[in-house]
């Protein structure tokens, strides 16, 4: 190929199988098996994109994951549309289109580069000081232009056509990394028996042996004995394999979280596949293998297109047999730099000279570079890179100063050292620990059953790595139960070793420079940038980070940190530990919104709950609402009916005959066992030790401050067993109160929780006729007043099936709640419905429910309340045991505060034109007359318009409200002000006749 980098005989990747793409419209060819980045190189193209803030020209600098520089927008169609995509980790197929970002008319001249020759005026921290001034250009002027400005890549303007699976896990070993240290722990915890899991980001496993030459392990070089691993694991029924798939989160009790990319790398992706898959895996033991990365060095102009890691080249160059230059030059203090100019020198490619930092640099690999022919130049320094879309040279000069030497190069190779991938570790809580000797921060503390391994632990032999993680996976399969004791050896019989590296600006690029010495690439923050952050106060390493954005980019810092540290410290004239690290946060790499999303988006964006009578209410007309996420029968309107006329009719004939309610979306929970009744001592303000069994008894729950929680009618079933309904929307926040309480404050109590709120079909049978309708279809129990009276719950068979049977009322007439298997609830609905019909019974809805049991003031916790409303309040001291000395919220309830004249109190309202109906939330005042703003004493809480008092009828929190009873407030409204009187809050059947009928 005329151009082209690529070198034959060179790689792993078949010459045979291409692929074609194109870049910003050219169209080019790469082979399978190549990343974006590896076939723009192929083709000789180094400028891929702009950076954010200067908009200057960049290019390739890592082979992997820690890509700051080369994101670019991956399009498959209109729809599929992804930015910020790094093109060192998206693998090529034919047809895929590749674009360049934040450039403006096109990557070689943006206009945007203005910013670069304007840079003094961004210096760090410019945000911060220039836009906030004058306040009112912020939303007219600065916003929408930072906004416009803001960001790498274009967003997508179409909704995701692809879908995305979702997989929960559990494992007695996770491996997180596929290199020798991961592979050789997997084997070691497989080979006993334990099921493992192994994961690693790129497409093949291998790690750094994807680069390396020099390694042998079992008489096999590197990369083949890790290819042999991968089958030997894959072949395994214990072992689960994930290649694509990055370890981006490590969470509590060893929950780590993980991204598959599906089909990403596949030209044509079958309907049915997902794009990503998300792996929620718990496991017994975690296993870190992630090796380390390389750092970049500091220096002017160090973001050049063609100046990258030592480590990617090689890269390119053993496992894509592709060449990043003609005429290299390598800038080091560290030795693997030498190793990737002695592959390039092999390969035919001139190697201009190697510029080491080091005074004496020693050892194999400088001595097989010089036996090559290779210029090495010691104790000096790259001062500057030189070219503008690509480098042309380097300059040279002697770290104390002097001559300066220019270099031609037409690519320049850096290697600062290695920085252990301890993002994970320190996810998990862990805490590391600052290794003086080699300047490095390595895990320390561990916090979660896990143990690192290999680059990430510190190691810088592959015999140590290997040695660690045999043992590693060997006691992690072992720990978690493994019952085989199969050991694994391997002999590492030949391998690379590395020394040296350093931290922070090089020559040139020190304090008191004004070069451009890039520290992150992404937010092109420079050396500068650091030192000024400290100059101006910052002394935290935070703050310098938030100051500067170094760190902050998509990378989170993996090649820049640190850096940033080092200079800091170096500022601060404080050692590295003393100045701190910033945190580790997940995710290690960008994770899309579609992977993390999931299943849930569309009708699955918040699960729909329906009841066993949802079709049944269907087929009759039934208009529905969402409470949580239940449907429920709002109202059923009858032919030529609005909603209001629906939900008279409703109301009027639940008190004047009977009607059905589907009551199945109440929370119920059993409490059960010897201790049942204390604990619901200890968590309702009601005494139960004496309720009989087969009662009732309608209770409240509060939280520790005193406020209420939650209510409901609680039946006791038997002396070791309750049955608790809570409202619908608190369900699980109840059960979930109950279980944490039972587990941290009451752990002595022997006590079984357990939600039946599914298991339970529940029918509301409530009205005068009530009893009549239900009667005939019941059996074993005795539903006369005498031996089934209000507030009762028995045990017995209705239309042939298990019932529990309530007689409670929430409309404040004779009323029963029909429990029964959900399996059975349509089928006992349509039969109490058949039964209903003879009485000329109704269906009726929530609203109606609403109005019903408004009219006898009953509360809707949630409505009536809002979380600063107690018992008394509420009107509910009855509810309160006098003589109970311990419950939860009883402390607080004793709170002055609490017990302070002029707390708002619920009362009832009735408006002097009986017709007007007030708005829920509306404010009341004492005085409509005097100046805005008003003192407001109150609102309402619940407003209705009730057909069976043939008025408007509402309840509010007001200040002092039963010492205002018979007074007269006021509602503002838009329309003019409502007068109000304040009543007690039952507007019908004050005495409670009509609970007997």
């Amino acid at each position: 190929m005329a151009g082209s980098y690529r070198i034959s005989g060179q790689g792993r990747l078949t010459p045979a199988k291409t692929a074609r793409f194109t870049f910003d419209g050219k169209a080019m060819t790469g082979l399978a098996g190549d990343t974006v980045a590896s076939a723009l190189l192929a083709n000789g193209v180094h400028l891929v994109g702009r950076s954010f803030k200067y908009h200057r020209p960049r290019g390739i600098l890592s082979a992997g994951a820690e890509e700051p520089n080369a994101l670019v927008t991956v399009e498959r169609d209109a729809a599929r549309k992804t930015p910020n995509v790094r093109a060192t980790v998206q693998e090529l197929y034919d047809g895929l289109t590749v674009s360049s970002q934040n450039r403006w008319p096109s990557l070689s001249f943006d206009v945007g580069a203005v910013n670069d020759l304007a840079s003094p005026m961004f210096s760090a921290g410019f945000y911060y000081k220039t836009f906030m001034w004058p306040k009112a250009a912020w939303h007219k002027f600065y916003e929408p232009n930072i906004r416009a400005a803001a960001g790498l890549g274009v967003a997508p303007d179409q909704p995701d056509p692809d879908h995305y699976s979702a997989r929960y896990a559990h494992c007695e070993v996770l491996v997180l990394g596929g290199g020798a240290a991961g592979l050789a722990a997997a084997l070691a915890a497989a080979e006993t028996g334990a099921r493992v899991i192994i994961c690693d980001e790129q497409a093949d496993f291998g790690g750094a042996l994807r680069y390396e030459k020099g390694a042998v392990i079992d008489g096999q070089d590197g990369w083949s004995w890790a290819q042999a691993t991968v089958a030997k694991l894959a072949a395994m029924d214990n072992v689960t394999v994930l290649s694509r798939t990055t370890a981006f989160g490590y969470y509590a009790q060893n929950f780590v979280g993980l991204v598959e990319r599906v089909t990403d790398h596949l030209a044509r992706p079958g309907r049915d596949e997902p794009r990503e898959r998300l792996w929620q895996v718990r496991a017994r033991r975690v296993v870190i293998a992630t090796g380390a990365i390389e750092r970049h060095m500091v220096f002017a102009n160090n973001d050049r297109p063609g100046v990258m890691l030592a480590s990617a080249a090689r890269t390119f160059l053993n496992h894509y047999g592709v060449v990043v230059g003609r005429q290299v030059g390598v800038y080091t203090a560290n030795d693997s730099a030498y190793a990737a100019a002695i592959d390039l020198k092999k390969a035919g490619v001139g190697v201009a000279a190697i510029v080491d930092l080091r005074d004496n640099p020693s050892g194999p690999l400088v001595d097989e570079a010089r036996a090559l022919g290779i210029e090495v130049n010691h104790g000096r320094a790259v001062t500057s890179a030189n070219g503008n879309q690509r480098i042309k040279s380097m300059t040279v000069q002697a770290k104390g100063g002097g001559a300066e030497r220019t270099i031609a190069v037409d690519a320049l190779l850096m290697s600062a050292g290695w920085t252990p991938s301890v993002h994970m570790f320190s996810q998990s809580r862990g805490k590391v620990a600052f290794d003086d000797a080699t300047k490095r921060f390595l895990p320390g503390t561990y916090a979660q059953d896990c143990v690192s391994v290999g680059a990430c632990n510190g190691s810088d032999s592959l015999e140590d790595t290997v040695a660690q993680a045999l043992e590693a996976g060997a006691n992690a399969a072992r720990d978690a139960g493994a019952k085989s004791t199969k050991g694994v050896t391997l002999k590492v019989e030949a391998s690379e070793g590395w020394t040296g590296g350093m931290l922070g600006s090089g020559p040139g690029a020190g304090a008191g420079t004004t070069v451009k010495a890039f520290v992150d690439f992404q937010n092109d923050v420079t050396a500068k940038d650091i030192r000024q952050a400290v100059h101006e106060g910052m002394r935290s390493i935070e703050h310098v980070k938030r100051f500067t954005t170094n760190g902050m980019a998509t990378d989170q810092g993996k090649t820049s940190n640190m850096h940033g540290l080092a200079i800091a410290a170096e500022a601060l004239n404080k050692d590295i530990p003393a100045v701190g690290l910033t945190t580790f946060r997940a995710p290690y790499t960008p994770v899309t919104f579609g992977a993390i999303v999931n299943h849930a988006r569309h009708g699955l964006f918040d699960p729909t709950r329906k009841t066993p009578t949802h079709n049944w209410a269907e087929s009759h007309g039934a208009v529905f609402e969402d409470v949580g996420q239940w449907k429920r029968a709002w109202y059923f309107p009858r032919a030529g009916e609005d909603m209001h006329a629906a939900v008279d009719r409703e109301c009027v004939t639940v008190r004047k005959t009977a009607g059905l309610f589907d009551a199945s979306t109440l929370g119920k929970i059993e409490v059960v066992g010897p201790d049942a009744a204390k604990f619901m001592e200890l968590l309702y303000t009601n005494p139960w030790e004496k309720l009989e069994d087969g009662r009732c008894r309608y209770g409240i729950m509060l939280r520790e401050d005193g406020f209420i929680y939650d209510d409901g009618v609680v039946g006791r079933l038997a002396a070791d067993r309750f049955h608790v309904t809570t409202t619908t929307g608190g369900a699980a926040r109840v059960m979930n109160h109950m279980e944490d309480y039972l587990q941290t404050e009451f752990p002595n109590l022997d006590v079984w929780l357990t939600s039946v709120s599914e298991q339970w079909a529940v029918i509301a049978v409530q009205g005068p006729n009530s009893r009549d309708i239900i009667a005939p279809l019941v059996e074993g129990i005795d539903m006369s007043d005498e031996t089934m009276p209000h507030m009762s719950v028995r045990e017995g068979k209705i239309c042939g099936v298990p019932t529990r049977l309530f007689r409670m009322s929430f409309t404040g007439d004779r009323g029963f709640e029909v429990n029964v298997p959900a399996d059975y609830g349509r089928a006992v609905w349509e039969a109490l419905w058949a039964e209903g019909q003879k009485h000329g019974a109704c269906a009726y809805g929530t609203e109606a429910m609403h109005v019903l049991r408004a009219e006898k003031g009953y509360i809707i916790v949630g409505q009536d309340t809002d979380g600063t409303v107690t018992p008394n309040d509420a009107g509910l001291d009855w509810a309160v045991g006098k003589k109970k000395t311990d419950f939860v919220g009883i402390r607080g309830m004793t709170r002055p505060d609490l017990l302070a004249k002029g707390r708002k109190q619920l009362v009832g309202l009735k408006t002097k034109d009986p017709r007007t109906v007030l708005e829920e939330g509306a404010q009341i005042v004492e005085n409509p007359k005097q100046a805005i703003p008003m003192k407001m004493i109150g609102h309402v809480t619940s407003s209705y318009w009730s057909a069976n008092c043939d008025r408007s009828i509402a309840m509010g929190l007001v200040l002092g409200g039963r010492d205002r009873i018979g007074e007269t407030l006021y509602v503002p409204m838009p329309d003019g002000v409502i007068e109000v009187e304040v009543t007690g809050t039952v507007f019908f059947d004050e005495k409670g006749d009509r609970l007997n009928g």
